[in-house]
């Protein structure tokens, strides 16, 4: 079996790269398949994840000329399609996606597999040109989806919001297995942010201000990329919260610093499924999410093995997360309930269901 990944840059420490990593790994390793992915990324670029050696790799740098960068890339793909005939092509939100389809005819079969929100917006868009353009794109992505064999979707709310009407649901899987669950006896709590704006860090950080009113000895770890600015950093000193929160790179031995903290944060705008989520629950952290669409309410039932708060209602999310930190009793309740709610999604299970659609794909 012979897989092809279309993908963004998968060179950094997101979601998308560790989800790729580990079933691109999982292929090579576990099934003998031959794995090939075709990204954009910078030439310099060394990836975050561990891939398996026996991955081939096409790259293309982005280009700001959008249509000569779209001429390359399409190229590209047409030539290693060509060249390598591939038994299925998986396009995971690749740079551009909607269009390849529409200027490709390919004879293999091909899935569109997403982890990005129909409402994912990557910034704040004031400007009415912006929301012109945002509203375009998500018609332009809509009407695409029906051009693809399946679209993947890794929630079956996600499935709804994008309409896609030959769409199957197979989501993230675990990245390490169930493991020994952390203590949470320390006053830390913590939360991973990739996009700032996505990721909602004003509004956690605006909570954060109200919590350590009454809580000063409570700090926040917050792991992502900082911008040179440090607009975040002035943020917090604006708020005067600056000891109380640390801001930190990304880690490869993240599995360490769940089980260093007592409670796992969530205030994005937008969410698939947040592989950060599992992440935390897995290692029996109680978590707190904003309901946002739509990743964290297929994840968290609120009250069992966490708290779902209503989206940007920031006095009840620092209600939740203050009795949280007052009540010690019900983190170990919540964070027991996380663990064994997230068992479902290990590696194992997950790779079986992909496993039988590309066999099947393969067959017919």
């Amino acid at each position: 079996m012979k897989i092809l990944y279309i993908a963004p840059d998968i060179t950094d420490s997101g979601g998308i790269a560790r989800v790729i990593s580990l079933k691109a790994n999982y292929f090579v390793t576990n099934l003998d398949y031959e794995v090939h992915i075709l990204s954009v990324s910078d030439e310099s670029s060394t990836c975050f994840y561990d891939f398996n050696p026996n991955i081939k790799w096409y790259t293309i740098q982005y280009s700001k000329n959008v249509f000569l960068f779209l001429w390359n890339y399409i190229r590209l793909i047409k030539q290693t399609i060509f060249t390598e005939k591939p038994d299925v092509i998986v396009i995971c939100d690749a740079v551009l996606w909607f269009f390849i389809p529409w200027l490709i005819k390919m004879e293999v079969p091909v899935i569109f597999e997403t982890h990005f929100s129909v409402f994912f917006e990557k910034r704040k868009n004031k400007r009415l040109c912006n929301k012109f353009r945002s509203k375009l794109i998500r018609f332009l992505k809509q009407k695409t989806m029906n051009k693809f064999i399946f679209f993947v979707s890794i929630t079956e709310a996600g499935s709804k919001e994008w309409e896609a009407k030959n769409s199957i649901v197979i989501p993230n899987p675990l990245s390490f297995g169930i493991a020994k669950k952390a203590p949470l006896t320390s006053k830390k709590a913590m939360a991973i942010c990739m996009n700032s704006y996505v990721k909602g860090l004003d509004r956690l950080l605006v909570v954060w201000g109200e919590i350590i009113q009454n809580h000063p000895d409570w700090m926040l770890d917050i792991y992502g990329k900082w911008d040179d600015n440090l607009t975040f950093q002035k943020m917090a000193s604006d708020l005067l919260i600056s000891n109380n929160v640390n801001f930190i790179s990304p880690t490869l031995d993240i599995q360490s610093k769940y089980n260093q903290s007592s409670l796992f944060l969530m205030t994005s705008r937008s969410e698939a499924f947040p592989m950060v989520l599992l992440e935390a629950m897995a290692s029996g952290l109680p978590c707190i999410a904003y309901d946002c669409p739509i990743g964290p309410r297929a994840i968290i039932e609120d009250g069992e093995n966490g708290f779902l708060v209503e989206d940007d209602n920031q006095d009840s999310f620092a209600q939740k997360l203050e009795l949280l930190i007052e009540d010690e009793n019900l983190r170990m309740k919540l964070g027991k309930n996380a663990q064994e709610s997230v068992r479902k999604y290990d590696l194992e299970t997950i790779m079986q269901q992909w496993k039988s659609l590309f066999e099947s794909l393969k067959k017919e």
